[in-house]
């Protein structure tokens, strides 16, 4: 005969499905708390603890809170129990969400959400491109929310300013629980984000510096155009013996020994379009000027 003890099978945990009145953070008695308005997690009041407690709740305790006026969703965890008595106390963003005002019902209720293995973000201003280490931030900043909801838009405050970011992606279900998880990160292109335009590569940027050089006037080399000697047309002409060509750049010699402070001026000597006499270009030259030798010695 077995005998059967009362703790033998555990007690199974039954939801737990609240209204409540929701208000804002800043409507919390008592010093500001910023703790709050920096995650995602809720205050609630004393006897919601004593009523989770005896309904066996499972650990960590997650929310589904519910706006039923307009039907938006989304989850949080809890951070305190010492709201007033049918008043629970929301961080703004999250009110923003739920399109909340204060005063407004609230519905909560006790769910289980499998942990987190991706999320995707994506931030609503370009600004959030100006952090060193986004991700890093982001790490830090998702330490103080209990889990995530596909949709919703987290406020993320840092530098003394806040960034906010769009929910796009949560794996493996559209709401996770991201307390002691390991979870990849990624982050879309922000909302109003344009990519610079690329620089064109340096080899199409080359230019020939023969391109320059200005079209040659004047005598041009090899510019005639062939011709046979039966008179007949060459099979191989083309138009193109007709064109000019340009003229070859040829990269000049630096002068090595220039000290700086010294001016040096070159001239090229070119000769005159008029006919002179040697002894009139160059005066110390004088033709025929030199002393003849006879090969046989005169007798």
């Amino acid at each position: 005969m077995f005998q059967f003890g009362f703790n033998m099978f555990p007690e199974i945990p039954r939801p737990f499905n609240t209204t409540y009145r929701c208000y804002s953070v800043a409507m919390l008695p008592g010093n500001e708390r910023q703790d709050v308005e920096k995650g995602g997690k809720i205050i609630m009041p004393p006897s919601a603890l004593e009523q989770l407690t005896r309904l066996n709740i499972n650990y960590p305790m997650l929310f589904k809170i519910t706006n039923k006026k307009t039907n938006r969703i989304s989850h949080c965890g809890v951070l305190e129990f010492v709201a007033d008595e049918g008043k629970v106390y929301l961080p703004f963003w999250m009110m923003h969400n739920l399109v909340l005002e204060e005063g407004d019902q609230l519905q909560i209720e006790s769910v289980s959400l499998p942990v987190g293995s991706f999320a995707k973000f994506q931030p609503l201003s370009p600004d959030f491109l100006d952090i060193t280490n986004p991700k890093a931030v982001l790490e830090n900043c998702l330490r103080t929310f209990a889990c995530l909801t596909t949709g919703d838009v987290i406020a993320v405050q840092y530098n003394q300013k806040v960034y906010e970011l769009c929910v796009l992606e949560t794996k493996p279900g559209n709401a996770i629980s991201i307390i002691e998880c390991d979870m990849n990160v990624e982050f879309a292109p922000p909302v109003g984000y344009k990519e610079p335009q690329k620089e064109q590569d340096t080899e199409e940027m080359t230019i020939d510096p023969a391109d320059l050089m200005p079209e040659p006037s004047g005598f041009v080399a090899f510019r005639g155009q062939g011709n046979r000697l039966d008179g007949k047309r060459r099979k191989d002409a083309s138009s193109s013996e007709t064109d000019q060509r340009k003229v070859q750049y040829v990269r000049g010699i630096p002068d090595y020994d220039y000290e700086i402070g010294t001016l040096r001026f070159f001239r090229h000597l070119q000769k005159s379009s008029s006919s002179k006499p040697e002894e009139e270009t160059y005066p110390d030259f004088k033709a025929f000027s030199g002393t003849g030798f006879s090969l046989k010695n005169k007798r």
